[in-house]
């Protein structure tokens, strides 16, 4: 039985990375937990139930109809805690999404970045109006029209703007000048280094001299403009991802902590406690103790 529900799953994969795109409808759907999954494909979710949504290191209680968006980057477990959870998931690829305009990185998105809102509350009119885009893109995908991946693009575009909509008091609009162009790369090939996937394949890249040096750029000029943009330095970025990511192991995977450390790039586990304990005033072991 495993081994045909394994097949199943990695049929499903072969096809969505082969189009880069799938929608379909959840209903009644009284599974208690759905594991994340480390993938290649963001999601947005449109449910209407009892939640709680574990998304990185924080989480969400929800009751009624939310919109929720998950980046592939950033572990996440969804409980239902209803036995009647319904409505639509779409997933695709950042490829499928940006095949025209690479101007800006899904991770940088308002909704799907690190520090974005990944869950929104959404009325009934609301509710109403996205059912049908799901809806058109669930048809959509099972047409024959030559331009249908362009079509659904807009529409996943359509739900993205929708929900910026509901937050009117939050501008993401970016400068294009030259720090700020430096600062969003080198955001972005920070979080291209995780999730971190297996234990055997630490982080690649841990200071600011190594991201220095695979931007060619020199240290103290990306130090320079990365604080004049965030307010945060380099260093700042880069230790609070890892602590992020750390936790996020943690809490979502059975890795001892010796593997954890090693996966982040620590050499002995004593150096990532003291690393833990320093960023989240707490160790490793009290997390995962918090959890039984």
């Amino acid at each position: 039985m495993k081994d045909n529900k394994t097949r199943i799953v990695s049929e499903f994969n072969d096809q969505l990375k082969l189009k880069g795109f799938k929608a379909f409808q959840i209903e009644d759907d009284s599974e208690a937990t759905r594991n994340y999954s480390r993938k290649d494909f963001f999601k947005i979710c449109l449910t209407t139930g009892k939640s709680r949504i574990h998304y990185s290191d924080k989480t969400f209680e929800q009751d009624g109809t939310i919109l929720f968006f998950g980046n592939p980057h950033i572990p996440y477990s969804w409980e239902t805690l209803t036995t009647e959870y319904i409505g639509y998931t779409c997933l695709f690829s950042e490829d499928f999404l940006k095949q025209i305009d690479r101007s800006e990185s899904l991770h940088q998105s308002a909704f799907f970045k690190i520090d974005g809102t990944p869950v929104l509350k959404i009325s009934e009119e609301q509710r109403l109006f996205l059912n049908t885009i799901f809806q058109k893109m669930i048809d959509e995908q099972k047409s024959d029209y030559a331009f249908k991946d362009e079509l659904i693009r807009n529409y996943i575009n359509l739900i993205i703007h929708e929900a910026l909509k509901l937050q009117p008091s939050e501008n993401y609009n970016q400068n294009k000048n030259a720090s700020s162009r430096i600062t969003a790369v080198f955001l972005e090939l920070l979080e291209r280094q995780f999730p971190v996937e297996t234990s055997e394949n630490p982080l690649q890249l841990k200071t600011a001299q190594d991201y220095a040096q695979n931007l060619n750029v020199h240290v103290n000029y990306l130090n320079r403009v990365v604080k004049e943009v965030t307010g945060k330095s380099t260093t700042t970025h880069i230790t609070e991802r890892i602590a992020a990511e750390a936790k996020a192991l943690l809490l979502h995977t059975d890795w001892n902590i010796a593997e954890i450390a090693y996966a982040l790039g620590f050499e002995y586990p004593t150096y990532f406690n003291n690393f833990f304990k320093k960023i989240t005033g707490t160790n490793p072991k009290s997390i995962r103790e918090a959890m039984v």
